[in-house]
């Protein structure tokens, strides 16, 4: 079928890229005569913008003026089979698009779905970062992604997903599409854990989820099959400089050559130093800082970072390119790039460990699994905490 976004972008050229065309058709899908002015409010374009957009559609018979701005019967059916939105759930779709709507309770089945996967998931390795997200958490972030128009007919990547927010994609599309057997939207995992790449193909193969899953080392560049083929990604990186630089550099090389794509990025508050130094790197990247929503993310078990994060999202410009395009070999890791020694006391017996740097445990994990070589207690008190390194980068 012929690509009329495309077209109409060649002919109007505007400089909020082809997504904005895009996002006027579904808004007129959505909103059967609306008016050009009332449209100009809702996508935040200017008055002439729209209306030269309403043209081109109109001379391509997609769209008619008719009381109102109306999709053609071509215009409806490009929509629903090239756009992928057929036998969509119109009514749950515009609920979920009010951000002040109670999702919760119409995921309830979904929720409690989530909780045991969530619950039986491999446990986090935090050498490498990793942290628990809450499955309420993972659905968010799904829902977020519609909100953007970055959902239904698209090409989705998760940079690392140890928060499963590919299952909980997934979930949201079954719900918005409840009798359609094929979905359009495709989603990818890029992960080191072969662990979590093999319990998501698990999930995925039992609910008929759209989910591929690939094994890879982002200290190595993107395989070109997977670069310049997406529409947006999520990544919740480690949480030093040079992880998110990594991180998001290979979510960039994977995305589309297009203006306004969106990159959901999760990331733990960080003093007002710190954050400026992440948005020079956003600079560097030419990425757009669109939007960022304190304490939007919820983790668990996760009391060094206040078990909240947030949740900051970018947008790709005509001159988006990744910082780092070839292999990486510096520290990446928060244990790597700040080392650190810390000292725990048994909370029954009193007995002393040493931790990190130096010490038989590398994280406090390890020591609870193994317990208490005295007593056999599970709990431990964190007495001191030295920094032995201080690598800033």
């Amino acid at each position: 079928m012929t690509d009329y976004i495309s077209q109409v972008f060649k002919n109007v050229q505007i400089e909020e890229g082809e997504i904005a065309v895009e996002n006027a058709l579904i808004s007129i899908f959505f909103n059967e005569g609306i008016s050009t002015k009332e449209l100009s409010r809702k996508l935040l374009l200017p008055l002439p913008i729209v209306a030269a957009i309403k043209k081109e559609f109109i001379k391509l018979k997609i769209l008619v003026q008719d009381k109102g701005i109306r999709l053609s019967e071509k215009g409806r059916k490009y929509v629903n089979e090239q756009l992928g939105y057929e036998g969509l759930n119109i009514s749950l779709y515009k609920n979920l698009m009010d951000p002040e709507y109670n999702w919760e309770n119409v995921f309830s089945k979904e929720m409690t779905m989530l909780e045991n996967i969530f619950n039986n998931r491999p446990d986090v390795d935090v050498t490498i970062d990793q942290s628990k997200c809450t499955h309420a958490t993972s659905l968010k972030r799904a829902i977020l992604c519609l909100r953007y128009h970055s959902l239904i007919g698209k090409r989705i990547l998760c940079v690392g997903d140890d928060d499963i927010v590919s299952v909980s994609i997934g979930l949201v599309l079954k719900k918005l599409f409840p009798i359609r057997k094929e979905i359009s939207t495709k989603i990818s995992v890029l992960d080191l854990d072969v662990r979590f790449i093999t319990y998501i193909k698990s999930i995925a193969d039992v609910e008929g989820l759209p989910i591929n899953c690939i094994q890879g080392d982002l200290r190595q560049p993107v395989d070109t099959s997977l670069t310049n083929q997406f529409d947006c990604f999520f990544t919740d990186p480690p949480y030093t400089l040079s992880g998110m630089e990594l991180f998001i550099s290979r979510g960039v090389a994977a995305l589309k050559k297009k203006k306004g794509l969106p990159v959901f990025f999760s990331f733990v508050h960080k003093s007002p130093d710190f954050s400026v130094r992440m948005q020079e790197a956003f600079l560097k990247m030419n990425l757009a800082l669109c939007e960022i929503i304190p304490r939007f993310n919820q983790y668990e078990g996760a009391e060094i970072i206040g078990n909240t994060s947030q949740m900051i999202v970018l947008k790709t410009t005509e001159k988006t390119q990744p910082i780092i395009k070839k292999g990486y070999e510096n520290p990446i890791y928060t244990g790597e790039v700040i080392k650190t020694m810390r000292k725990y006391k048994c909370k029954q017996c009193g007995k002393n460990y040493i931790i990190g740097v130096n010490g038989f445990y590398t994280t406090i994990e390890e020591l609870k699994k193994e317990k208490c070589s005295s007593c056999m207690g599970e709990a431990f008190d964190l007495v001191e905490r030295v920094q032995v390194t201080d690598n800033k980068k």
